[in-house]
């Protein structure tokens, strides 16, 4: 049984897995800010922290085998903000994997890395990393970052660039992005269970009927979704776009494309 740490459990995508994750039958250490954490449910280990404090990193990291590293911004803020959390973040807590000995890392990037590509071109792992905010530039960092330490020191990470995982779609657009939480379960598994992980690009997005992403490449983790955006359909079945030249349309990474520089 490995002892995984997830940071920021008390998030969205911590709080929607945080139920189905006994079933990865291994020893879970959830982690997010002190102020953040929840009432812990029976069965649950949490350690508050502060991923951009080495001492914090540290002392969350020690005797685990694997981090799943959810924490974080979210969304589009002051690249002042972004680059504390996001940039500085993520670095501390590499160092601190490695001098820990971590071997494992799953790398929450977003499909923003890739956000100003059209919707009509299909991605793979290889595909030009075009950032449609300075979220996504973070996440851009992350994701080199993790290569680093992969080449560098061994150190095996999934970047995992995350479509959608709501419990269902909000939007038109989130049809072709949407991931289920049973998906991530699954790629959760792979990544922890894979005889071989080594850097690999997998863009989390459900079996969807409208696909923008291609995962052949990865397809040795042994990950094949399962879920489909169709059953929820009907709820955009009247959609008609406004203006199909608006760049929430035309680009993949939807109204973080259309939105201004975040200043303020």
């Amino acid at each position: 049984m490995q002892q995984v740490l997830m940071t920021g459990a008390a998030g969205g995508i911590g709080t929607l897995l945080r139920p189905i994750l006994p079933r990865l039958k291994v020893r879970m250490r959830l982690s997010d800010l002190a102020d953040a954490i929840p009432q812990a449910e029976p069965g649950e280990d949490w350690m508050p922290g502060d991923l951009t404090n080495p001492a914090d990193a540290a002392r969350l990291v020690a005797g685990c085998d694997a981090i799943l590293h959810f924490g974080g911004i979210s969304t589009e803020n002051r690249a002042d903000l972004i680059h504390e959390v996001n940039v500085k973040g993520t670095y501390t807590l590499y160092e601190a994997a490695r001098k820990a000995g971590v071997r494992r890392i799953l790398f929450a990037s977003s499909n923003h890395v890739i956000g100003f590509h059209p919707r009509e071109t299909r991605l793979d792992a290889d595909s030009e990393i075009r950032p449609d905010s300075m979220y996504g530039v973070s996440k851009a960092y992350g994701e080199a970052l993790a290569r680093y330490y992969w080449h560098k020191f061994g150190i095996e990470s999934l970047i995992l660039r995350i479509g959608s995982c709501f419990p269902q779609p909000k939007d038109r657009r989130m049809m072709a992005t949407w991931m289920s939480k049973e998906d991530m379960l699954r790629l959760i598994g792979a990544m922890l269970f894979a005889p071989r992980l080594g850097c690999p690009v997998v863009y989390g997005v459900s079996n969807n009927r409208e696909s923008w992403w291609d995962n052949s490449k990865t397809a040795y983790l042994g990950w094949v979704p399962q879920d489909s955006s169709e059953m929820f359909a009907t709820k955009f079945a009247d959609y008609v776009p406004n203006d199909p030249n608006d760049p929430a349309i035309l680009y993949q990474g939807g109204n973080f494309a259309k939105a201004g520089h975040f200043e303020d």
